[in-house]
């Protein structure tokens, strides 16, 4: 085996890399809270730089984001408590006749076409559930005790209380915090670390910041074109469809099925209904055509299938914590896959 450490250089930066990717995959139970104060720090380092110009001391200038995220928070909750308990209210009261739905129409029409009888079968399970009933309080042991859910939610509670504050130190001390792991690295790579740094953040930014603005146009246009077709819920209802516009049809989709469960509470007509989709497709309309195009376009080079095949591939390997992993990480990606290429290409 060659002892040169220069030529076993680049099998020790794979080491390194596969180690630190195990090292992430085992943490990423308690990381949640931290990536996500650092989503928060990375996305208001320039609110706090531009209060910093102004002669704003910084930890002030960083507390007062702070305060502006928090009452955010505040007014999104007063907004939208009062729409989850008219639809709570809703499903409670439209489920008996859900139900009788089911068993006049669904279950007839299964029976004629399908040759399918769920009665019968309905009646066979019920029997044979009684006849293994020993067997089938056993899967009781494998359910989570009270113990088990107290902790998890005593866990969510001290992550909850944790974002704001490892948010609020990052953002403090972002500058100096970059600085540092700059340092670290091994100065024969340092100069082009820092320049595919940037070039990701430079992606990155220009691909959040778009997406922020569209969801601020979209929610403003489905709250107000909810507005003016009567619908009592159509700030709430506006809002949510905006905020998930950032993954591609998920805030139409949802948007049309809450806008549709208000309309029902409110119209009581299938027909008044109309107006309201009509609102929600003239928004995908613009949006995808218009709003996006203009704001983030294919300039930042993350398309709309890229984006969700991220969210499920990151989601599924690492759960919450990957889905606010896959948006960065898809942009460091794409950034080492231009340089890769320029390095084969013979350009670099």
């Amino acid at each position: 085996m060659d002892l040169n450490p220069a030529s076993n250089r680049p099998l020790l930066g794979l080491l390194l890399a596969g180690g630190g990717l195990w090292l992430i995959w085992l943490l990423s139970p308690i990381l949640t809270p931290f990536l996500l104060a650092t989503a928060i720090a990375y996305v208001c380092d320039p609110l706090v730089d531009r209060l910093e110009a102004r002669k704003i001391p910084r930890g002030l200038g960083t507390a007062l984001v702070m305060l502006g995220l928090l009452l955010l928070f505040v007014f999104l909750l007063l907004i939208l408590t009062p729409l989850v308990q008219a639809q709570t209210r809703l499903l409670v009261a439209q489920f008996p006749l859900l139900l009788e739905w089911g068993q006049n129409t669904v279950v007839p029409w299964i029976r004629d076409t399908l040759g399918i009888d769920l009665v019968q079968d309905q009646a066979q399970l019920l029997a044979w559930a009684q006849a293994h009933s020993s067997e089938l309080s056993k899967l009781t042991a494998y359910l989570p005790n009270l113990k088990d859910s107290g902790l998890a939610l005593l866990g969510f509670i001290a992550n909850l209380l944790l974002v704001p504050v490892v948010a609020f130190y990052l953002m403090r001390d972002w500058d100096r915090v970059v600085a540092n792991l700059a340092g670290w690295l091994p100065a024969g790579i340092q100069v082009r670390s820092v320049a595919i740094a940037r070039e990701i953040d430079a992606v990155l930014s220009e691909f959040l910041r778009g997406q922020l603005a569209v969801i601020l146009i979209m929610a403003a246009f489905y709250s107000l074109g909810l507005w003016l077709v009567g619908l009592d819920y159509a700030l709430a209802v506006g809002l949510v469809a905006g905020v998930l516009v950032f993954v591609p049809y998920l805030g139409v989709i949802v948007g049309v099925l809450l806008g549709t469960l208000a309309g029902m509470a409110q119209f009581g007509e299938l027909s008044a209904l109309i107006q309201v989709w009509v609102v929600f497709a003239v928004g995908q309309l613009i949006e995808g055509m218009a709003v996006t195009p203009w704001l983030v376009g294919e300039r930042v080079g993350l398309h709309p299938v890229a984006v969700i095949f991220a969210l499920m591939a990151f989601g599924q390997l690492f759960g919450f914590f990957g889905v606010l992993l896959a948006i960065p990480a898809s942009a460091a990606l794409l950034v080492a896959l231009r340089h890769l290429k320029a390095h084969m290409d013979g350009d670099d």
